[in-house]
């Protein structure tokens, strides 16, 4: 299964930084006898990996090789590779810089790699088969992307943030066959959305169906400096509950 990470982002809400937002040191990570710095994307990265993942694609801007220097050619268990977004021009864009090394008869997985969310384990829940969203609790749904649905766990509309948001539960990752893949990209190359959730939204429209799982706890966007504080409280809890 291929995982995506959209990477190409300028994080302006956090910066100014000496290095891509991607690689900000949240938490450690512990091997052997040496604890170490962790950079936000791992946690995105063991997530995935946790999930079936067994390559995954980075899609940075021209100016973000740290990211490349930092990950190399593997992460945990995964291959990684690299696709370049020349130009900013929203995260459907950037997700699409992969298509060419996705067959269509692979699976595919995506997530925000400034982003912490528990459990760990969570995306091995989600169907492959079809278009399934993972989904998670917040307190503000009108930041993120909020996720109607019916009874059947059928989605019914993506609300990008928006104001009338009416639920808590917003989407944090998603999983695909390669086939669905490659349906959004020719409905966005005739369309052009800047947002997944207004592409997701005209797919249903035209008769496609997606799936939401409500199997997300917590989840923390770690693109602003209270989210990077919520997202330290965050860690701290789970290291506490696993001590006990």
């Amino acid at each position: 299964m291929w995982g995506i990470i959209p990477a190409a982002g300028a994080g302006t809400r956090i910066q100014p930084l000496a290095f891509s937002k991607e690689l900000l040191p949240v938490g450690s990570h512990v091997s052997g006898l040496t604890e170490r710095p962790r950079a936000v994307s791992e946690y995105l990265i063991e997530r995935m990996v946790n999930g079936g993942v067994d390559k995954i694609c980075f899609v940075i801007s021209p100016g973000k090789s740290d990211i490349m220097d930092y990950f190399g050619g593997h992460a945990l268990s995964a291959t990684i590779f690299y696709a370049v977004q020349q130009r900013p021009a929203g995260l459907c864009d950037a997700i699409f810089q992969a298509l060419p090394l996705i067959p269509s008869e692979d699976h595919v997985c995506i997530g925000l790699p400034d982003t912490i969310w528990f459990p760990e384990t969570a995306l091995a829940k989600l169907p492959t088969n079809v278009l399934s969203f993972l989904l998670f609790p917040v307190d503000h749904p009108e930041n993120f992307d909020a996720v109607l649905t019916n009874d059947r766990n059928e989605i019914l509309e993506v609300r990008v943030k928006s104001s009338q948001a009416s639920t808590k539960w917003i989407w944090g990752a998603l999983k695909m066959p390669g086939a669905i893949l490659n349906e959004l990209h020719c409905l966005w190359k005739a369309r052009g959305d800047e947002y997944l959730g207004t592409l997701i939204n005209e797919y249903l429209a035209r008769g496609g169906r997606a799936y939401a799982f409500k199997a997300g706890e917590s989840y923390v966007d770690v693109g602003t400096l209270n989210g990077y504080r919520e997202a330290l409280r965050l860690l701290d809890a789970h290291c506490a509950a696993d001590v006990r």
